[in-house]
């Protein structure tokens, strides 16, 4: 594990508390049925799954030939993670850090946006967007999943689709014609799939 950058030591700790009390209501334990729906058109390359979290699709796309950055504020997800990594023989770079204070070294090819948008606070969003595009090549595509709750807080926070046109505007994003793809959620809530194109 390595760890970059400085983290905010209330948002280490409210993130680790979840984890440790299995409080993750996004988290669906296991892979997303959208990754094997996108992982053939996905680019290769660097692929950065940002709140990664248990980080259940990591293992897919390091055997699918992409080098995967994960990242996660929480230090227990991110041990669990790198054990079973070990244990299956794969390897990608799993790194202990604040999203809101870390940058990369270069920008990646794809991002794998799952559950780190539903889980921060709106309040955050915005912010978030502007490091999303500055992490991306441009021509890199944002492959999103946003949480449908359809009720008021979280997390995980409802990503309503047209408050996500807003954050993820066309002067800065190329949204695809063709409408996203609905993958229920266990939880009973359901998540709505974009690829998204860095302009």
């Amino acid at each position: 594990m390595n760890e970059k950058s400085l983290i905010d030591p209330i948002r280490l700790q409210t993130w680790e508390a979840k984890y440790r009390e299995d409080t993750t209501g996004w988290d669906r334990g296991s892979s997303s049925p959208a990754l094997a729906h996108w992982l053939q058109r996905m680019p290769q390359g660097r692929i950065l799954v940002p709140g990664c979290g248990h980080g259940h699709e990591i293992s897919e796309l390091v055997r699918s030939g992409r080098f995967v950055t994960a990242i996660d504020i929480a230090p227990t997800p991110v041990m669990r993670l790198t054990a079973r990594l070990h244990e299956e023989g794969l390897h990608a770079t799993v790194i202990q850090a604040d999203l809101l204070n870390w940058e990369p070294e270069q920008p990646f090819d794809a991002i794998y946006e799952q559950t780190c948008l539903c889980a921060l606070d709106p309040g955050h969003w915005a912010e978030y967007e502007s490091r999303l595009a500055r992490w991306l090549r441009p021509g890199g595509r944002l492959h999103a999943l946003f949480m449908q709750t359809g009720r008021e807080g979280g997390p995980p926070f409802h990503c309503a689709l047209p408050r996500m046109h807003e954050l993820f505007d066309t002067a800065r994003w190329q949204w695809p014609q063709e409408p996203g793809i609905e993958v229920p959620h266990p939880n009973g809530l359901k998540e709505l799939g974009f690829v998204l194109e860095r302009r």
